[in-house]
């Protein structure tokens, strides 16, 4: 059964929602933006997607990726990421897959030759699908067939699409990057701090936030704090949570009918001069004209 999705986190940034059931942890998602948000949040399960119209950046773990009509990305357990409309609008399509879906268990060779030694790379939080790369392509069109047969859902579709995953799993297990070494690193160390700021911005962003205050989340220096954002999601914490505060208020333009001044207020912007300005220079229209289109 394919599913609407929109984000939604615990206090850590891991995401709420079970995907699929506990008989089949596999999950189909339409999602189509900017009225879907998938903000920052990360989950256990594996994650396959692919843009079929318009054009998504993705964003995981410090990686960009400008996905266009036909191309996708493969996300591993555990890995922080977003995904943003790139102009006008865009409709992609996910798996979200616990990897005991295609292993079965953790004691047989799928899961200790190829499923576990793929989630503990960290060369290889995600990875972007191109159609113009064989092995690429062939994960690109096994999305598309697994895709159907969910949609189908005729007999046997369990096993049709459990056999579509294991040969995308398969694919990339096969050319991951090399593992380096398995320590504690800045790396990791950055993305569990990210997730804890990320997580106090997503439920404080309506009251007058400082760095410093984002910064003691995780009990860090401001120039630490900056460079853990940089380093991981490519913008600075004030740029994040302005970022933020304006997608929330674009939101409400375009599902409530509150008026303008509240929105901005209830977003974190006391300025309306400010707020106007900074809504102009992220959507190109004032938010009035937002609203009406």
């Amino acid at each position: 059964m394919i599913l609407s999705r929109n984000v939604k986190t615990n206090e850590k940034g891991e995401e709420l929602r079970q995907h699929g059931t506990h008989l089949f942890p596999v999950a189909f998602y339409l999602v189509m933006l900017p009225n879907d948000e998938i903000s920052w949040h990360w989950h256990n399960e594996l994650e396959f997607c692919i843009v079929t119209e318009g054009a998504a950046m993705l964003e995981a773990a410090g990686r960009k990726y400008l996905l266009r009509a036909g191309e996708g990305a493969f996300i591993n357990s555990n890995i922080l990421h977003s995904v943003a409309v790139e102009n006008g609008s865009c409709v992609f399509h996910s798996v979200v897959f616990h990897p005991l879906a295609v292993s079965g268990s953790t004691d047989n060779v799928i899961w200790q030759k190829y499923l576990k030694p793929l989630m503990e790379n960290q060369a290889c939080p995600s990875l972007r699908l191109t159609p113009d790369t064989d092995w690429q392509k062939r994960i690109v069109d096994g999305f598309s067939s697994i895709w159907q047969e969910d949609e189908a859902q005729e007999y046997g579709y369990e096993m049709q699409i459990r056999n579509g995953l294991s040969e995308m799993i398969t694919l990339i297990a096969g050319h991951q990057p090399a593992a380096g070494k398995k320590a504690f690193g800045k790396e990791q160390r950055d993305g569990v701090r990210i997730r804890e700021m990320l997580t106090f911005i997503q439920k404080n962003f309506c009251d007058e936030i400082t760095i410093e205050d984002i910064a003691a989340v995780c009990a860090i220096s401001v120039s630490e704090c900056i460079r853990c954002f940089r380093a991981t999601i490519g913008k600075t914490p004030i740029a994040f949570l302005k970022a933020f505060r304006l997608k929330q208020a674009a939101l409400k333009l375009q599902f409530t009918d509150e008026n303008i001044t509240s929105i901005a207020e209830s977003c974190g912007f006391s300025d309306m001069s400010y707020f106007s300005k900074a809504f102009r220079e992220t959507y190109k229209c004032t938010p009035s004209e937002y609203r009406e289109r």
